[in-house]
């Protein structure tokens, strides 16, 4: 039985990959509780956990153990997903354009995720603060909350 959310709420993961699963359930439940049809959630699940699994792979190096915080909220007919680590500094929105007309073979390794967090989310912006990497994401809302 899922539990009912209320917006805002946010998770705290480990820096490890195992963790992928509460956020996947966390994800899950919230975009239920805004009523996205299963197209649409299944694109914005995706879409964060290619964040989250960056930070996990990237921001941390092996020897460092690290936290990745998730906040969701609804805002102005739209669901945003604030994702902050205080790892390596790293900008998504400055990263080149992956070139997917190029076959696998071709293609340098990376920057698909980065590709489908722009295909499936309407907006992301990066900020420093005070150390941290804060990423938001968000869906727009074809509907009021």
């Amino acid at each position: 039985m899922k539990q009912t959310i209320y917006l805002p709420c946010s998770i705290v993961l480990n820096n490890d990959i195992q963790e992928v699963k509460q956020l996947n359930v966390f994800v899950s439940d919230v975009c239920a509780t805004v009523h996205l049809d299963d197209d649409t959630a299944t694109n914005v699940e995706l879409a964060i956990e290619e964040a989250v699994v960056n930070v996990m792979n990237y921001a941390y190096p092996l020897e460092w153990e690290g936290k990745i915080h998730v906040k969701a909220y609804a805002s102005a007919g739209k669901l945003c997903f604030e994702i902050s680590d205080s790892g390596i500094p790293f900008d998504p929105t400055k990263a080149k354009e992956a070139d997917i007309s190029l076959s696998v073979q071709q293609r340098s390794i990376g920057g698909l995720g980065i590709y489908l967090i722009r295909k499936y989310m309407d907006n992301m912006e990066y900020k420093r603060i005070e150390g941290r990497n804060v990423l938001t994401l968000s869906k727009n809302l074809n509907f009021p909350l």
